[in-house]
């Protein structure tokens, strides 16, 4: 497996490509392509018959997977897209960290 910098869940800020400056929340993440599904982010257009499970046929929106090296993480205090750091608490837990305010980004 690859390792990503980004979880589902996370909110994210695209940083270059056609959807540059859009914020969305990751749906999923594909980690052996390094891509993930950002919400209303990369959509495209998908020809679709009606089946038993889809009534409606039609052109619909979908959203396509993006590299996750164009997201950045948005941190939850200081809202602004950051880069993550790691840190272990007292516990023992690691946990992610927003580089700019040092505030714990996970749940």
């Amino acid at each position: 497996m690859e390792k990503v910098h980004v979880k589902k869940g996370d909110t994210v800020y695209v940083i270059s490509g056609k959807d540059k400056g859009k914020k969305g929340k990751i749906i999923k993440v594909l980690r052996k392509k390094k891509k993930a599904i950002v919400e209303g982010v990369n959509m495209a257009t998908k020809h679709q018959r009606p089946t038993p499970g889809v009534n409606q046929g039609g052109i619909i929106q979908i959203e396509m997977p993006i590299y996750t090296s164009k997201l950045m993480v948005v941190c939850n205090k200081c809202n602004k897209p950051t880069r993550i750091g790691h840190k272990v608490l007292e516990d023992g837990s690691k946990v992610r960290v927003c580089k700019k305010c040092q505030q714990v980004i996970d749940r």
